[in-house]
């Protein structure tokens, strides 16, 4: 049966990155994580944590990265071009890391976050529903969940899904 399983799912070509969210729709978490100690932002003042109640106002993408996550070095030119855009918030939730590394991470490949609130134990990451790093999540102004992406950012997804689901969120 597992082998038919198995079959079956290459057959059909199960994408993986379509895991469904049961938090689409609903209301984001309400977290509140501590920054990363140590990490500094443009002009040299310490970056916050994360506070998605005093982000709302645009649309956030919520990425859920780690040093130790090979496809996050992928993902990070991406997010690296995507911060240049201002029409909405981009933070970061730093998981299970060692604060070092991820300092060394981001200062080794840019710093693409308006704030990056770090959860050593996954615990927010359960709250959000998260399988594994990197993931990236879309909450509109009003603070709901509007689309979850598993898996690296890629250009492709950026230009097909992404940027057409901001313009549509932010009236532009």
């Amino acid at each position: 049966a597992l082998a038919g399983l198995f079959f079956s799912r290459l057959e059909t070509g199960g994408d993986p990155s379509r895991i469904p969210s049961a938090l689409v729709g609903k209301a984001a978490p309400r977290i509140a994580l501590p920054p990363l100690e140590g990490l500094k932002g443009p002009g040299g003042t310490p970056l916050p944590g994360i506070d998605l109640v005093a982000l709302s106002g645009k649309p956030t993408l919520v990425n859920v990265w780690a040093s130790w996550c090979g496809p996050c070095r992928d993902e990070h030119p991406v997010l690296m071009q995507l911060a240049k855009d201002g029409r909405f918030n981009l933070v970061g939730i730093n998981y299970k890391d060692a604060p070092e590394n991820a300092r060394r991470f981001l200062g080794q490949y840019g710093l693409p976050y308006q704030a990056v609130g770090v959860d050593p134990k996954g615990r927010a990451a359960i709250d959000w529903g998260v399988y594994g790093v990197p993931e990236t999540f879309v909450v509109a102004r009003d603070g709901t969940i509007v689309h979850k992406f598993v898996g690296p950012l890629t250009p492709e997804a950026v230009n097909t899904k992404l940027l057409p689901l901001i313009a549509r969120l932010s009236g532009n």
